[in-house]
């Protein structure tokens, strides 16, 4: 087995070394184990897709810290690759809650997390300016006692606070509070995601597999893009094509779907897969 030291080495090196790379986003063991089979550097869970799988909406109100981390887990467990994990908005408001979860992630095993500005209140989705910054200096102080890159993200807009200014002033704020990679989701277009990675000195993630971003690999990289995830698009793929072979028994009573279905002897095969 890989030690936790030696996967963020490797972790923190893929942020260092020219172009951009890929972060693939499992829901749970055996989506890692099948990423993992298929050469991926690199993991990072997703929210979104582990909150479908047990039937919840993604939000941090849904999703316990508890439940999370042991989500977190059994992907760190079923892979010998670094595991980055979402933390939603470190699952309290105040900096306190968000340096007890850093802490705690570590100790599930993950070499990396991520947390927001997003308060999860509908009327007021985002934590403010000061406060924000704070919780990610607590984040940033309390990962530096562990093998481990802390992510910051902001939400403006995937919260419909579509201002790039603010968004950049955010982000500049968490690079001098101590984030290691920075992270703006939703970002409309390749010229402000270029704006973006100009506008900062640290490695940025971007994620693809949203509604209208269908860019590249080597177009994000081009715009100074270092670290490209999916978020919970794969999960929503799997679900879709679950919702295709069940409409198509339902409406058709045929069977067609299973020719586009992985082989039962494959799936088997990356499941096997044990920890180096």
């Amino acid at each position: 087995m890989t030690s936790q030291t030696s996967k963020f080495e490797a972790f923190r090196a893929l942020h260092h070394r020219p172009g951009a790379f890929v972060i693939p986003n499992p829901w749970d063991a055996g989506s890692a184990r099948i990423l993992t089979a298929l050469g991926f550097e690199a993991l990072a869970t997703t929210s979104a897709g582990f909150a479908f799988a047990i039937g919840r909406q993604d939000s941090a109100a849904a999703l316990s810290r508890d439940a999370v981390l042991q989500n977190a887990r059994d992907i760190v467990e079923a892979t010998d690759l670094p595991v980055s994990a979402d933390l939603e908005d470190g699952f309290g408001p105040d900096p306190a809650a968000c340096s007890l979860t850093i802490a705690m992630a570590s100790m599930a095993g993950l070499v990396g997390g991520s947390i927001e500005d997003a308060t999860g209140n509908p009327s007021d989705p985002i934590y403010p300016f000061a406060l924000a910054a704070e919780r990610v200096a607590a984040a940033a102080e309390e990962a530096r006692k562990h093998p481990f890159l802390l992510t910051a993200r902001t939400e403006n807009f995937l919260h419909g606070k579509t201002d790039l200014d603010d968004t950049i002033q955010r982000l500049q704020a968490f690079e001098k509070a101590g984030a290691d990679v920075l992270y703006a989701p939703g970002l409309p277009d390749l010229e402000s995601i270029r704006t973006v990675c100009s506008s900062v000195n640290r490695p940025v993630n971007v994620v693809m597999g949203l509604a209208g971003q269908i860019f590249t690999v080597d177009q994000l990289a081009e715009a100074g893009v270092k670290r490209i995830s999916v978020g919970g698009s794969f999960a929503r793929a799997a679900l879709g094509g679950l919702m295709r072979a069940a409409r198509e028994v339902r409406d058709h009573g045929t069977f067609t779907y299973a020719k586009d279905g992985m082989p039962a002897s494959e799936a088997k095969s990356y499941m096997l897969q044990t920890n180096r």
